[in-house]
This record gives C-alpha cells, sequence and structure tokens, in this order.
C-alpha cells in the first residue's frame, strides 16, 4: 500500500522523503537528523506488528532459494557464533532449499545479502531511498533460529537501519571504544566479549520495530528461545565523507597546480636531504623554517586549483553506478520505451517507429537518473536505467553527447517534475531537438505525458 502511494506521487525526490519519514516515523526526519545521524542510536517501539507487511518475510527468501538463482557466497552466507568462535559454512553452488533449511534446523543462521535481486518489492523500497540519501542504499536479511546468534560483535562502516520483520531479537549496542572509530573508513573484525564495555542500548525487537546505529557503533544480536527472527538491514553512506571526496579532489588540485602554476614545479633546494627528515626534525635551522613554509604555502594555494564541481561530478557517476535502477508504475511503463508496444503480429513487426514530434510532452523518468560530466574525452551523460539489480554487473552506462544537448539536459532537470513539450528544448533546429528527445527516450530516461502508440 505504501509503495502504491508513493507511486501516485509525481516528484520521486517527494517520494524519496516520505519514504524516509515512513521508515523513522513517529520520530520526525529533522530531528533525527539533528540528533542521531552519525551521532547516536535510535530505537522506534512501534507496537504495531504489521507495519512492514509486504516488506519482506521468510516466504520470500524460500521462494528465491526455490527460484534456483541463489549462489552459497555470492548471496547467501550461513553462519554460527557459538562459545566466542564465528564461522562461516558455505558449502559451494546452489543454494537449494534442502540444503538451506537443513543448516537453519541445526542452529545456523542465514543471510542473505542482496534481496532487492530477488524481492521486487525490496529492490522498489531501496530503489526509491537512494534518491534521498545521494549515496548507495544496500540491505541485507537475516534470519536466525531460536536460541542462537550468528555473528560476533563488530562494528561496520555503514549507516545500518534494522527493521524487524518477524519474531523477535535481543541487541546489544556499544558506543564507539576509542576516536579513532568513531565513523570509520571500514569495518572491524569479529570482536571478543572481553573487548567490549557496558552497552548503550539494549533491547528485543519485535515485529514492525526500528533500530538505528551510526557506523563504529559496536553491535550484536540474539534469538531468545522461543521465537526465531527475521530482520533487514537498510544501509548506506558507505565511503561518503569529507576525506573521500578530498581523495579525489586533492590529486585533481595537484595536477592542475602543476600544469598552471611554475611554483609547484620549481625544483628543491640541493642541500634539503641535509637539514630535513625524522633524522633533523628537532635541529633549529632557519632553513627548516623557510623549507617547511613553503610546503604549507603550497598546500594552501592548491585550493585554488581544487575542481571541487568536478569532483563531486565523479562521485555521483560512482553512485550512479551503485543505484539500483528504478522501478516503473504501470502508468510510468505505458509512457516510456518499456511499455512501447513494438511486437511480432502477423507475419511482420508492428508499432515500431518512435513518433516523437515538437508538440511531445516529456520529463525525466527520475530526478536523480541522470548526471552530466564533463570528462577529457567529451561531454558524458551517465544514467541508471539500465543497472543490474546486482551490484556493479553491468558496467557505468553513458551516452556521449554533443556540447550543444548541455542545455537541454540542464533544461529538463529543473522542468522536473512538470512536463516540456519537445519545441522547447534549447537545441537549435528542431530535428535535433526530436533527435535529442528520441534517444533520451530509447535509453529509458525520458516518459512521455501520453503513450506515444495508443493500443
Amino acid at each position: 500500500g505504501l509503495l502504491r502511494r508513493l507511486g501516485r506521487r509525481e516528484d520521486s525526490r517527494q517520494r524519496a522523503a516520505e519514504l524516509l519519514a515512513w521508515l523513522l516515523a513517529p520520530v520526525a526526519p529533522a530531528e533525527f537528523l539533528a540528533r542521531h545521524w552519525e551521532r547516536a542510536p535510535l530505537l522506534v517501539r512501534r507496537g504495531e506488528p504489521a507495519y512492514y507487511a509486504g516488506l519482506f518475510c521468510t516466504a520470500d527468501m524460500d521462494s528465491a532459494l526455490r527460484g534456483g538463482e541463489v549462489l552459497f557466497g555470492t548471496h547467501l552466507d550461513v553462519t554460527s557464533y557459538a562459545e566466542g568462535v564465528r564461522e562461516t559454512h558455505n558449502p559451494s553452488g546452489r543454494a537449494l532449499p534442502a540444503v538451506v533449511w537443513d543448516f537453519y534446523q541445526n542452529g545456523c543462521s542465514l543471510r542473505l545479502l542482496c534481496p532487492q535481486a530477488f524481492s521486487p518489492t525490496v529492490w522498489q523500497f531501496l530503489s526509491i531511498l537512494q534518491e534521498q540519501f545521494g549515496s548507495m542504499v544496500g540491505a541485507n536479511t537475516y534470519l536466525t533460529p531460536p536460541g542462537t546468534q550468528g555473528f560476533a560483535p563488530h562494528y561496520d562502516d555503514i549507516e545500518a537501519f534494522v527493521l524487524q520483520l518477524e519474531g523477535k531479537k535481543h541487541w546489544r549496542v556499544y558506543s564507539p571504544r576509542v576516536d579513532a572509530e568513531v565513523l570509520p573508513q571500514f569495518p572491524s573484525a569479529n570482536l571478543t566479549q572481553a573487548e567490549l564495555g557496558e552497552p548503550v542500548l539494549e533491547t528485543v525487537l519485535e515485529p514492525g520495530d526500528l533500530l538505528y546505529f551510526p557506523r563504529g557503533f559496536i553491535h550484536q544480536g540474539d534469538c531468545l528461545p522461543d521465537a526465531h527472527s527475521l530482520h533487514i538491514t537498510v544501509s548506506s553512506y558507505q565511503r561518503n565523507s569529507w576525506g573521500d571526496l578530498l581523495e579525489k579532489l586533492l590529486p585533481a588540485a595537484l595536477q592542475m597546480a602543476l600544469e598552471e602554476d611554475v611554483e609547484y614545479r620549481r625544483g628543491l633546494p640541493m642541500d634539503y636531504l641535509g637539514y630535513m627528515g625524522v633524522a633533523n626534525s628537532d635541529t633549529v635551522d632557519a632553513r627548516r623554517t623557510a623549507f617547511m613554509e613553503k610546503v604549507q604555502s603550497l598546500i594552501k594555494k592548491l585550493v585554488d586549483y581544487a575542481p571541487i564541481d568536478a569532483a563531486v561530478d565523479q562521485r555521483a557517476k560512482s553512485f550512479l553506478h551503485d543505484c539500483l535502477p528504478p522501478v516503473l508504475t504501470q502508468s510510468e511503463k505505458a509512457q516510456s520505451i518499456y511499455g512501447f508496444p513494438a511486437r511480432w503480429k502477423d507475419g511482420g513487426p508492428h508499432n515500431v517507429d518512435i513518433r516523437i514530434t515538437k508538440d511531445t510532452e516529456i520529463r525525466l523518468l527520475r530526478h536523480g537518473i541522470i548526471r552530466l560530466c564533463n570528462e577529457e574525452a567529451g561531454m558524458m551523460l551517465y544514467y541508471t536505467t539500465e543497472n543490474s539489480r546486482v551490484y556493479h554487473k553491468e558496467e557505468p552506462k553513458f551516452i556521449e553527447l554533443d556540447p550543444e544537448y548541455t542545455d537541454s539536459i540542464e533544461f529538463l532537470l529543473s522542468s522536473y517534475p512538470n512536463y516540456v513539450s519537445v519545441d522547447n528544448l534549447p537545441c537549435e533546429t528542431l530535428e535535433e531537438k526530436i533527435s535529442l528527445a528520441t534517444l533520451l527516450f530509447e535509453k529509458g530516461i525520458l516518459t512521455t505525458k501520453k503513450p506515444l502508440v495508443q493500443v
């Protein structure tokens, strides 16, 4: 019901904002971002067992296994944690129901690594939410037998939203132990109970409840003796920090500085090895002071050469490659290439021609599905409509555009979610307008206000 309701919203940004609000309710998103995001755990007890109904259930996991496409290690992990020892029990090959459910019956936990590849509902949920975060949104589902624990305590490198779907799970969450573990870039190894302090949060999650914790917060969950547990962890913000932006930006800034400013190309002092280096670090020497000041001034000047917008575009390009493709509503299908009625009929192809005219009204399928990048090879338009439901199964998708089409792409972005006629595209000739609109329509990037062919 929720996803159908969101599907009626015209603007994909509004869909994303409303989905986040639903995920956090009754906590307001603004309050969450101010008090909890990257700061502190949040527990939402709803007392509504059916709150997540239809998102994912054990029957969906069984159905995925029966489909015969789930592979151990690639899509499914079989794990256990007993007496302080964490083990993975993955055989090779296909994860077939008889084998998987036998593991479960013997006390092993099951982690489905990309439920979005097997569940259209999870795919739709994540594809909407990714536009809110501007960073890849992934998910794992965890099924744990009664009275067991599947994973050792650890911290992650992602912001985690735990949605309890079935049964109950006892959770303990611990603050980062040292400053270096606050918002870490990488996940921890498995930790022992002896390495943990007192939990900052201890709770039993029940269906409909939500638990959020930032990256760096150590956590562990175990099942009570009387109930199994199924939860889905929705995650985002992996390697999406200021430092990660600077990792792209600083080498590019230095390259530009070397090309444009002779100060960066001048040779080092002939005798600098004699007074610089760790062995000389305690020496009082005017040459050391001058050397340090020169390095600092060159580093400060790098700011003037930093191609900030270009570096952001490169991160956006990377995000678009991470993105799930959009899930279309019935009306969106009818108004796009995906519902175009070309078919073989009576011995030949019918309804093949895409007839876009100057009066055809068009708009982007979603606001966040394209990114224009000015690269050395030319103007590239990256897009998500041909991505796979499995992470990076496809190469990044892009179209090389003539520079004169740039204004039209920007016009479509700024006009969204309103439809505009092809004639209003800021291209020089009508032929160019129709050519661009047809190209974008064929790539699934555009929808038309009315289906092009009335069936």
